[in-house]
């Protein structure tokens, strides 16, 4: 780990961390806290992915449905309009619209096929995303001055990296920059998180592996054709099975940083207050070795 213990973060005058969990757990929180104190560059994975990695396929999609209405295609044709997703760190709907969910087209469903390309799509671009934290860290100090740096990662990340591989390339890369954070719920914040979600169904990234066995069991389960699937059913129904099959992921990812709660984060209200909290992590780590 870039920090031995806890005297060594608290003496450190560039502090650099990655926080990982599902989303809804406090990910958004730690890093919002850290970029107000105006010392933290706040390193998006979303946002990067939507400008930087899947931009292009975002507005192109746009563009053919707009291309669908005989007005909009004579003026995208001559040139006198332009379409654009409009991403922000506080606005990143355009990705998850992209990404879609699979099943009835009059639901506004995607055939899987084509759900299954947009998904490879986006594993692509996570990567990618991930890969480019030690450059955005060393950018962060740099160009712009900041001392300290917080990537603030997507729930999938746990689904491209291979936990169980103490040489997993992706966290070896991210950990020799960053101290990698695992945000850790328990069963009240789980029961929490699959309520919102039943409440607004979200897109959301899998595993292939894991999306098919979903898909199939579902399909098998329903006795429904895959045109007729209510995509918001099966993302529902594939939510809970998702948090199932992510914990044992992010925990086993923790042994490359610090694991804090929730409700730790939740109770956060500065920068000294994180510093004090990653320091006891740190401590509770060493008294566990």
């Amino acid at each position: 780990m870039l920090y031995k213990d806890a005297d060594a973060w608290r003496a450190a005058k560039n502090r650099r961390v990655m926080v990982f969990g599902m989303s809804g757990l406090g990910k958004t929180h730690m890093s919002t806290t850290l970029r107000a104190s105006g010392t933290w560059f706040h390193y998006s994975i979303d946002y990067r992915i939507g400008t930087r990695y899947m931009g292009e396929f975002i507005t192109d999609n746009a563009k053919a449905e707009a291309m669908k209405v005989p007005f909009l295609r004579d003026l995208l044709m001559s040139d006198s309009i332009y379409i654009g997703s409009n991403i922000t760190f506080h606005n990143l709907s355009p990705v998850s619209t992209y990404l879609g969910k699979p099943g009835d087209a009059a639901k506004g469903g995607l055939p899987i096929a084509e759900y299954r390309r947009r998904q490879e799509q986006f594993r692509r671009s996570e990567i990618s995303a991930l890969e480019d934290t030690g450059h955005f860290a060393e950018r962060a100090q740099r160009l712009y001055g900041y001392p300290s740096f917080i990537c603030d990662t997507g729930g999938s990340i746990c689904e491209w990296v291979d936990p169980a591989n103490d040489r997993d390339p992706l966290m070896t890369t991210l950990s020799t920059v960053c101290l990698p954070i695992w945000i850790k719920g328990d069963a009240a914040h789980t029961a929490a998180l699959i309520e919102r979600f039943d409440r607004a169904p979200k897109p959301m990234a899998y595993q292939p592996g894991f999306l098919l066995d979903c898909w199939t069991a579902y399909l098998a389960e329903t006795g429904l054709a895959e045109d007729a699937v209510d995509p918001d059913a099966f993302v529902r129904w594939t939510y809970a099975r998702a948090l199932a099959h992510r914990q044992p992921r992010y925990e086993a990812m923790s042994r490359w940083g610090v694991t804090v709660t929730a409700d730790e984060v939740a109770s956060l209200k500065g920068e000294a207050d994180f510093t004090d909290l990653i320091a006891a992590a740190l401590e509770r780590k060493a008294a566990a070795n």
